[in-house]
């Protein structure tokens, strides 16, 4: 027997499709039975397996422990939560290997899958690799055991370990998400006074759809906080591991911000350190962090990258512009939206002002959110391609880490391929309005050599 996947699937860090199209549960089950080979031949036993709220999920997991199992593997159920949940009964368990069935942040009809073994994400070659196996049918065989563990309590548990921080009065936005009833279960174990919104987890997303990246996603939070004057508020994506903050004034902080603000607090107890951002990062947090004693690392973009470099350079902070924020000091190093709200109490007492003072401070620039636009799956990395050559030829000032980053007299702006969409990315920063209108120019005329128009929004 063998399975071939929809080549769409197999993503640079994750796996990810639309459900009934390119994403079927023979799908689930093939990836059971290649990364239970996997595990299996390298001499593990156990696989813990989660699941977010999605509607598909209850049925992409049933076919993924059916594969696993299948390969002689015993599986651990965690059940539904957030996937930060999974990374915790993974780091902490008696496993081999884990994985969450999530879409993130993607759209209700899309789902997908996040991998680990041995503690590190599997990502890039090793996801290639799954196709390959499944492909040539190569897998082993075998009945492994299923057992379910309610390990939620102990997550939780884990999350406010030693916590020190004020009463702060905080808005709490799950989306309907996976980290519904772990923030409703962390409420009340911390001081202040805490104002929850959409906990219950609805793969419908009635209210908004879970991204807090994009600002319209904040709209309910930042009514909440200015109604009730909140310290501040914060929301979730889909599967928890990414953060978005409204600071007391109803003012998004935007991921790499974050990062700075976190940068202060950690370089504090490790002068000198490595923080690594990723390429899509401000200027002004690279400079925040070196202006705090710590080296800027910019790096690829995405959750596997970033947590792998931080290894690598043993570093302990890192973040993405998107929420995602990695804790190495007093955490695992995995990305974890629910412990970055701890962290940010925490920071708030450490730093001792409050989230709008630290938003006050704030450096200021001129800069785009993401810009994301549909490119199709075939067609994207090629166009990055093609504008990389022709900077070349130019003699532009490049970082090639992910795609273009290009540096100019105005400022900064990238190009890349986004590795979870059919889909690229740009962003812009410069120190007014014009040398952004001028940089914007160039990413246009980039993209109209090669045949590509960015829609103009907003």
């Amino acid at each position: 027997m063998t399975h071939r996947f929809d080549p769409t699937l197999l993503r640079d860090y994750d796996l990810r499709g639309t459900v009934g199209e390119t994403l079927h549960p023979a799908d689930a089950w093939a990836l059971g039975r290649s990364f239970g080979t996997i595990i299996a031949r390298s001499g593990g036993r156990r696989v813990a397996v989660g699941y977010d709220g999605r509607l598909s999920s209850p049925t992409l997991e049933s076919a993924l422990v059916e594969g696993l199992t299948g390969t002689g593997i015993d599986v651990v159920r965690i059940g539904l939560g957030p996937t930060p949940m999974l990374y915790h009964a993974e780091m902490t368990g008696d496993v081999d290997g884990g994985i969450q069935i999530t879409g993130s942040h993607n759209p209700g009809d899309q789902n997908g899958f996040k991998l680990v073994k041995g503690h590190a994400p599997f990502f890039g070659d090793d996801i290639q690799a799954l196709g390959a196996m499944a492909a040539a049918g190569d897998w082993t065989s075998g009945t492994g055991r299923v057992e379910t563990v309610d390990i939620m309590e102990a997550y939780v548990a884990r999350l406010v370990r030693g916590f020190y921080g004020p009463a702060c009065r905080i808005g709490w936005d799950a989306g309907n998400g996976a980290a519904g009833p772990v923030v409703e279960k962390l409420a009340q174990l911390l001081p202040g006074e805490h104002h929850l919104l959409f906990t219950q987890v609805d793969g419908h997303f009635p209210h908004h759809h879970p991204d807090p990246s994009e600002d319209r996603n904040l709209a309910d939070l930042r009514a909440l906080v200015l109604r009730k004057q909140l310290d501040f508020g914060v929301a979730f994506d889909g599967d928890g591991d990414r953060i978005g903050v409204i600071d007391g004034q109803g003012r998004a902080i935007a991921g790499d911000q974050l990062l700075g603000l976190f940068a202060e607090e950690v370089l504090k107890n490790h002068p000198g350190a490595s923080i690594v951002a990723d390429v899509k990062a401000s200027q002004t947090v690279f400079d925040r962090i070196a202006a705090c004693g710590g080296k800027p690392d910019m790096w690829k973009t995405g959750h596997s990258h970033i947590k792998s470099r931080m290894k690598q350079i043993a570093s302990p902070l890192g973040g993405e512009t998107t929420g995602h924020l990695f804790f190495a000091d007093d955490y695992h190093g995995y990305d974890d939206g629910l412990y970055a709200a701890v962290r940010l109490i925490r920071l708030t007492g450490v730093l001792g002002r409050g989230v709008t003072a630290l938003c006050d401070d704030l450096p200021t620039s001129i800069i785009t959110p993401e810009l994301r636009f549909p490119v199709a799956e075939a067609r994207k990395f090629a166009v990055v391609e093609e504008v990389r050559a022709r900077l070349l030829k130019m003699g532009a000032d490049l970082c090639e880490i992910d795609g273009v980053r290009v540096r100019t007299i105005d400022g900064w702006w990238l190009l890349r391929a986004s590795n979870t969409q059919a889909a690229l990315v740009a962003r812009a920063e410069a120190a007014d309005e014009s040398g952004l209108a001028r940089l914007l120019a160039q990413i246009d005329s980039q993209l109209a050599d090669s045949g590509v128009i960015r829609p103009i929004t907003g």
